[in-house]
């Protein structure tokens, strides 16, 4: 049994209001919960929000009922894991012990059907604790990601002994994106935080990665969006 999970709180400092916020017809938090609800191996969807206006749009499309959120959750420091956790005892109460909770950011809302497939796949062959979308990262802290010394002088974040002069020569890192996450049940029941575990990435192409967390995030995804609507992918 796969549990598809959104969470998406009432507030947001960058782009007040923005989880139900209209994006080409429909408000922004409908971009996931449609792939939730047309994929044929979710079995149940839920919502954690402490809006009770998206609650509501959320039974209404056919969600468990779990109640708000708790108010120690509600807030902007609030740990995703610990959102994560809550949701997943409050469905299982209802449904019994799940075999993967598939978390989707609502922020995200240009992934395609496919990154969901590519992400339970991946999950079910591989047995991690956890799949995380990710992108290659454009910066890299052991070529061109800078720090200042005591001095005010730049340095290298991350320099390494034989020196890199060239982006091919570092190695490679990621940037952590909310496309997908498939986590084991098992795992989040126990563990503390996201990377207690083994957490292995699925790469997605960075122009799907993109979050909002501002204005100028939602201008971009609303254009990449009509794009993608143009383009026969939406």
């Amino acid at each position: 049994m796969i549990i598809g999970h959104i969470g998406a709180r009432a507030g947001s400092k960058g782009v007040p209001g923005k989880n139900f916020r209209m994006l080409h017809g429909k408000p922004l938090i409908d971009w996931s919960l449609d792939q939730l609800f047309a994929s044929d191996r979710v079995d149940h969807v839920v919502v954690s929000t402490d809006s009770e206006e998206i609650y509501a749009h959320a039974l209404q499309r056919g969600c468990l009922d779990i109640g708000l959120r708790p108010a120690e959750l509600a807030t902007d420091t609030a740990a995703k894991w610990h959102v994560w956790q809550h949701a997943l005892g409050e469905v299982e109460k209802q449904t019994g012990q799940a075999d993967a909770f598939l978390d989707l950011d609502c922020t995200s809302p240009l992934r395609l059907p496919e990154d969901i497939v590519a992400g339970l796949d991946l999950f079910a062959s591989a047995a991690p604790d956890m799949v995380m979308s990710c992108c290659e990262s454009r910066k890299n802290p052991y070529f061109n990601m800078l720090e200042t010394d005591a001095q005010g002088g730049l340095h290298v974040s991350k320099p390494l002994p034989h020196g890199v002069v060239a982006r091919q020569q570092a190695p490679m890192v990621y940037d952590h994106v909310g496309l997908v996450y498939v986590v084991k049940p098992a795992y989040l029941r126990s563990a503390k935080s996201l990377f207690d575990g083994h957490v292995i990435p699925l790469i997605v192409p960075n122009e799907r990665g993109l979050d909002v967390d501002s204005p100028f995030d939602w201008e971009v995804i609303d254009f990449l969006m009509g794009r993608q609507i143009a383009q026969g992918l939406r």
